[in-house]
């Protein structure tokens, strides 16, 4: 019995993780600033909340280490998938936004299997294939984009931040197993908003006190506490349970955009994002490793 409610507890915080990283495109939309201030202090704020937690739980050495160049690396994809992220939601719908971004694992294992030896199955490229046919039903089988310069817009973003999203796991693949998960998922946070600080300096926003409040929010819920929750569920879940768990931040984006902005999908809409999620969780139980902690990239 015990048992079985330990095991839930590790269930609701990958729910949860999930959950809080699908809000960052809600609060970017109330934070009212620019995309490169909202990817700066989500991740600085993140990172720092990051290196408070470690000192007040005792584990300084995790913060007090050289984390490898590979890891600073990650770093910059990691703001680069978020900034176009946000930027992509500016210009199209919040559900095709996330949708490319999860096209991701997609390119990722395809990138994988021609250059990392991590060879597709028959059933690999199946669903590789659903996902695809499942994003031509959200785009309504329309590919053209004729007379549709915001919506074009929108989706060069998303597939820039797709392509920065698929680069950030395979690099990650790469990084030592010695760098714990919380010492990575920090440092990366910090690196990315290095790579971020000029370019928000450059935007020369004014912030309203309102604005900062979202801001910091966007640190806490979507930067370090979806991240912290993910690390905590991760030490006693399957990859592949909490592979399927992550799909309820697609499921989280759509439902905010749906109940906040008005953004409604038709039928056949819904069900390209089902075939798209149907092939990710699929794939990541196709997929699953034996060392869940090692292989999970948190970030986004």
């Amino acid at each position: 019995m015990s048992s079985d409610l330990s095991s839930g507890r590790f269930l609701i915080a990958a729910a949860l993780s999930a959950f809080f990283m699908g809000t960052i495109g809600t609060i970017s939309h109330y934070a009212g600033v620019s995309a490169e201030a909202v990817t700066f202090y989500r991740l600085f704020f993140g990172a720092l909340l990051m290196a408070l937690f470690l000192l007040a739980t005792r584990q300084k050495e995790k913060l007090i280490v050289w984390p490898g160049v590979k890891v600073l690396l990650t770093g910059a994809f990691l703001a680069g998938f978020v900034v176009f992220y946000v930027l992509s939601m500016q210009y199209t719908s919040m559900a095709n936004a996330i949708m490319l971004i999860y096209l991701a694992p997609v390119a990722a294992s395809v990138v994988a299997h021609f250059f990392m030896g991590e060879r597709l199955t028959g059933a690999s490229v199946g669903l590789i294939l659903l996902a695809l046919f499942g994003f031509a039903m959200m785009m309504e089988f329309n590919l053209s984009l004729k007379g549709r310069a915001d919506e074009a817009l929108g989706l060069f973003y998303g597939l820039c931040a797709m392509a920065c999203y698929a680069a950030f796991i395979l690099t990650n693949r790469l990084i030592e197993a010695r760098v714990h998960v919380l010492t990575r998922s920090g440092y990366q946070m910090f690196a990315g908003a290095l790579c971020m600080l000029p370019l928000m300096l450059l935007q020369g926003d004014v912030i309203s006190l309102p604005q900062w409040g979202w801001l910091v929010l966007a640190g806490i819920v979507p930067g370090f506490m979806a991240i912290v929750l993910a690390v905590v569920a991760l030490r006693a879940l399957p990859a592949s349970t909490f592979g399927t768990l992550a799909y309820l931040e697609p499921i989280t984006v759509v439902a905010l955009g749906w109940l906040l902005f008005g953004q409604s999908l038709n039928l056949l809409q819904l069900s390209g994002c089902g075939l798209i999620m149907f092939s990710g969780v699929a794939q990541a139980l196709l997929s699953s490793r034996p060392s869940p902690e090692s292989e999970t990239c948190l970030a986004p």
